[in-house]
Formats: structure tokens, C-alpha cells, sequence
């Protein structure tokens, strides 16, 4: 008899590997490999909850294949939603662990939020998630299993659009996320198309090479939140590794569009000669710039830069001749920034620095 633990985990694997995986199965047990082809197509989109649900499949291989492979589930503990529509699930993970997801309804988009590692070790000064530290990568089941859960629910949530911005920096969990990549874009995945897809990182320079590498035209989005390495050395240690200078280059190189990611700490990053620095920045790759107001709770000891300010400093980008826009602020009455809900309901623990952890992988 296959212990648990000896079962193929048929959601960390692409697609396609996953099919070959079943049709191999099923042809081995007499019922043909096209039973196989039937299972992989209850693995993502739509999805079936377990093996039993599988009701169009002969009750005996159902048995086997719950005797064979499992179909983890994560655990939802928590669910908020804002007044604005948007909704943030807490996930429990099969070792205790935690992690976020946000959805944020506009219109006809619905974008998913969804979390790479629990905790961070990154350390960025007015993140919530930098306050907690870092505890473990995510396995691709995981990552891609929290827009699995979704499409789940009795009122099934689908995105149009994912970003890679939740909990950890996905490119120091590429060995995971290139998987999930694949999963979200297949059509015998998800069915999102690349463009819809965006990667968020503070500048993981070999992490950046690997995601350009791949064909599809996923989009990166870049963490800058300050327009000089003295500034960002304070703000975000990872500058100390992986320069400011050096993330632009990379970003100068990729060959799609690249999103800055700013944002505004009251009386630290926003004063007209930053917006003058992050526009030079800003042309030197040709990027479109995001200006973000800092949500209140996830801020550490920073105050958010006021309305009009934030407005003064987008009309000296865009002066300068790059595109620039605001985002709106969504979900302040739940705790909607990343790591917000799980900091209220974990003790806080030391961060840990990228060198300091060895279940930290960078491309």
C-alpha cells in the first residue's frame, strides 16, 4: 500500500508532464490512456476537488488513483471582503504555515494577488510582510493551488489577470514559479494569457535572465520605490546585492515592457527631485511607471504621501515624458496589504537575510 507520502503530487507538475504521468498510469491498469487524459483535465481548469469527484471515470480507477497521486488542498481560514469588492483568503498550509491571496475586482478584470513564499526575508523597511521574516518556499501545488481553491468556492472566483505581488519575491523561488508560469498560461492549465501575467520583484538580476529567457510574454514589474542607491539601500538591503544600477540594466535588456513599482513614503521618496531621477530611470528602459499609496497598517514607522502630492509628483513624470499612472488604493478597511493578515494572527520572528536561509533558491 502507497503511504501518503509516497504519492506523486500530480499539482506540482506541469500539464503536460502531469498527462504524460496519467496516460502512463492508466494504460499500465488495463483502462486506456485516454482515461488519463481525462483526469488531467480535472486537475486545473475546471478543477475537481479530489479523485472521487471525478464522476465521469470508472469508480475502481478512482481508487487507484487516489491510491497513487494526491490532489493537496490548502485550507482557507479566512476570508475578508472590502467594501470596494475586493476579498483577501487566508490559506493554512499543510505544515501550519500561512499565506495571502487577494482578489481585486475592476469592472470586468478580476486580478489575483497571490504569494510565493511564507514570509520574506527581503527586509523592505515599510513592508508587512519584511516584518515577519522568512520561513519557507512554496511548491508550485501551493502557489498555483491558491487560484485552484478559488475557482473552488461555491461562488467560484476566476481571474482575468495574476500578479506575482503577495507574500515573498518569486524570483528567489524560481525553481517553483517557472512551473506555475507554465500552469497559469497553458490552456490545459488555466488558460491565462502571458500578457495577463505579471511577475513582481525588488531586482533579482538572475532571476530577471531567467524570466526573459522564457518565450512567453509575461510581464515583469520591478520594485523600485526609491530613484538612487542610497536612498533604496535604506529602504530595501537587497539594493546592497543587486544594485540599482544593475536591475535597470536588466530591465533595459528585457524584451517586453517593464512596470516600475513605486511607492509613496511620506517626506522620504516623494520630493520633486526623486520623481526627476525615477523619470530618467524610468527612460532609460523605456518603463511605465506605477506610483502606489503606501497602505495604511503595512507601513512600519513611513506615513503615506497625501492625494495631492502624490498627484504633483505623477505630473513631473509625465511632464518628463513617461507614461505614469496612480494605482487605487483597494481594500483598506480589511488589511489588504501583503502580509497584513498574517501578522495579526502570528508572532513576529527576526527576518532573515537571502544568505541566511538555505531554502532560498535564485535562478
Amino acid at each position: 500500500m502507497t503511504t501518503p507520502a509516497e504519492r506523486t503530487n500530480l499539482l506540482d507538475l506541469t500539464p503536460a508532464a502531469a498527462e504524460a504521468l496519467l496516460r502512463e498510469f492508466a494504460t499500465a491498469r488495463g483502462v486506456g490512456a485516454y482515461r488519463g487524459g481525462q483526469v488531467a483535465r480535472h486537475l486545473w481548469s475546471p478543477a475537481a476537488p479530489d479523485f472521487q469527484a471525478m464522476t465521469d471515470l470508472p469508480l475502481a480507477f478512482r481508487s487507484e488513483l487516489d491510491a497513487a497521486f494526491t490532489l493537496p488542498r490548502l485550507e482557507l481560514t479566512t476570508e475578508q471582503r472590502s467594501t470596494d469588492g475586493t476579498r483577501k483568503f487566508l490559506f493554512r498550509l499543510h505544515d501550519g504555515q500561512t499565506i495571502e491571496t487577494v482578489a481585486i475586482p475592476d469592472g470586468d478584470r478580476v486580478t489575483l494577488c497571490i504569494s510565493s513564499q511564507a514570509g520574506c526575508a527581503l527586509q523592505c523597511s515599510f513592508c508587512a510582510t519584511g516584518l515577519m521574516g522568512f520561513y519557507r518556499n512554496l511548491t508550485p501545488s501551493e502557489i498555483a493551488g491558491q487560484v485552484r481553491e478559488l475557482a473552488l468556492l461555491p461562488e467560484p472566483v476566476k481571474p482575468t489577470n495574476i500578479v506575482f505581488m503577495g507574500m515573498g519575491e518569486p524570483l528567489m523561488n524560481w525553481k517553483a514559479v517557472q512551473v506555475v508560469l507554465t500552469i497559469l498560461n497553458d490552456p490545459a492549465g488555466f488558460g491565462i494569457g502571458a500578457r495577463h501575467i505579471t511577475v513582481s520583484t525588488v531586482g533579482v538580476l538572475p532571476g530577471i535572465e531567467a524570466l526573459a529567457k522564457r518565450p512567453e510574454q509575461f510581464r515583469l514589474a520591478i520594485s523600485v520605490h526609491a530613484p538612487s542607491d542610497e536612498l533604496r539601500r535604506r529602504l530595501m538591503p537587497v539594493n546592497i546585492k543587486f544594485p540599482l544600477e544593475q536591475v535597470i540594466d536588466a530591465a533595459a535588456t528585457f524584451s517586453r515592457r517593464v512596470t516600475f513599482e513605486y511607492v509613496m513614503l511620506g517626506g522620504v521618496n516623494d520630493q520633486p527631485e526623486h520623481a526627476s531621477q525615477l523619470a530618467a530611470l524610468a527612460k532609460r528602459c523605456g518603463a511605465f511607471v506605477n506610483l502606489i499609496p503606501l497602505h495604511p497598517g503595512g507601513a512600519g514607522a513611513y506615513t503615506p504621501t497625501s492625494t495631492a502630492g502624490i498627484q504633483r509628483f505623477a505630473a513631473l513624470i509625465a511632464k518628463a515624458g513617461v507614461e505614469v499612472a496612480v494605482r487605487k488604493s483597494r481594500g483598506t478597511d480589511i488589511a489588504a496589504a501583503c502580509g497584513q493578515l498574517r501578522v495579526e494572527r502570528l508572532r513576529r520572528r527576526p527576518p532573515r537575510a537571502p544568505d541566511q536561509h538555505g531554502e532560498i533558491e535564485v535562478a
